[in-house]
Parts: structure tokens; sequence; C-alpha cells
């Protein structure tokens, strides 16, 4: 855990890969270490998640020290005031990890359209393990971008905002258009961390807070940014 920001109103924190934001709703039975608990344990009070991330992705966090901010902080939610954008790493556009049977968006996407933004929509409902898409599902919206390419190690650098805030949206979305992210076994990645098997090559890195008004963020940065590389993959 690296500390990024602090006042009185908010913690913004770098969250490490195989930790758990909050508790599972396995609570004690569950022996994965708990990011919030620990940062509560360290401030010497309660902390509430503004956002959360899944426990294999890294990346940047904010937190509410008091009530008043953690409401004011769910509004901006609610009415996407805040824009979110990770990195993600995958390998060029494959299917061979998707059930012939299951509906899949084929389009051609590559290095030669890399800086275009790709808006995707899908409905997506939460199953047990891995969310799916369904017509009985809420609507998902995300922008992605390729930004990079890796000619020797064939490795695809994606920026991804999630316009909407749907379970394993961007996972899920990237092994739908054939670009798994790497790591995530769950959605079809056959590659594994060099280093920490329990790591995907996905890392929230920047919160834009630009349409919030000054009074309503309470100290907070504008925007907020992290280093974006993914070591374990790069």
């Amino acid at each position: 855990m690296k500390f990024i920001f602090q006042n009185e109103n908010w913690i913004v924190v770098d969250k490490a890969s195989g930790v758990l934001t909050v508790p599972s709703r396995f609570q004690e039975k569950d022996s994965r270490p708990v990011l919030g608990l620990q940062l509560q344990q360290q401030v010497g009070k309660q902390v509430f998640p503004v956002h959360r991330l899944d426990f294999e992705v890294s990346g940047i966090v904010l937190w509410a020290l008091n009530a008043q901010s953690h409401r004011s902080s769910q509004n901006w939610f609610e009415h996407k005031k805040i824009q979110k954008t990770y990195r993600a790493l995958s390998l060029k556009q494959d299917f061979s990890h998707w059930p012939a049977n299951l509906k899949k968006e084929d389009a051609l996407i590559d290095e030669k359209t890399m800086g275009a933004w790709h808006l995707w929509k899908c409905k997506i409902a939460k199953g047990k393990r891995r969310s799916f898409e369904s017509d009985h599902g809420l609507a998902s919206v995300t922008e992605a971008k390729i930004i990079d390419y890796d000619i020797n190690a064939k490795i695809l650098k994606w920026d991804l905002r999630p316009i909407t805030g749907r379970s394993h949206q961007l996972r899920f979305e990237m092994s739908r258009h054939g670009f798994p992210i790497l790591g995530d076994h769950l959605y079809g990645s056959k590659m594994n961390s060099s280093q920490n098997p329990q790591s995907l090559a996905l890392r929230a890195y920047k919160l834009d807070l630009s349409q919030i008004a000054e009074k309503e963020r309470a100290g907070l940065p504008v925007v907020l940014e992290i280093e974006s590389k993914i070591g374990d993959f790069e």
C-alpha cells in the first residue's frame, strides 16, 4: 500500500494486486489480505470505500474519512462525474479462447487502429464467478484505445475508460473483443505474470475529477494520477 494523497476528508492509495479492497462475503473464512482493514488500522479510524478494484487488479483507490465525504463521493459516481482510466496489456486479437456458441465482437482491431477510441456497448449480467452478456443484463459502456504496440513481445498496450461500473466490465469486454487481459485466466488469457500469479495486467492509474466543483472536492486535486506501468508483464 502506497499513500498518494491525504487530508482530513480523503485518503488515496495505490493498491497492490493480490489484495482485496474490502472484506469478501466469506469474511472470517477468507484469509486474503484486505486493504480497507489495513488502512483503517494504520490511520486509527473508520474509512469508507468510494470505489473498489478486483482482487487481481492494482491501482488507485479513493477512500472517504467521514460520512459526509462518503455521501458526496457516492453522488459523483451515480452521476458519472468521475472518469477512471485503466492501463491494460493484451496479445493481438484472437478468439481461440471464446466458445463457438457464444456471440463475440469480431470486428478487426489491431495496431493499425492505434490512437483511435473504440466505443464498446453491451448488456452484462453477473454470474457466480464471471460476468456474461445477456439481454437481461445491465447496460455496459466502455471506451478503449490501443496506445502502443511492442513488436518484439507482440503485446498491445491499452487505455480503458469504463463509462458504467458493471462487475468485471473491462475484463469481459476485452475478452469479448478478442483481447483477454494478460494473466486473466478467468476470461481466456493463457499468459502468466512473471512474478505474481494473482496479478492481471490491468491497473487503474488515473481519476479525473474535473467535472466536480472545487468546494465539493473538499481538497482533492482535479486529477489523481499514478505510475501506469505494469511491471510483471513489460
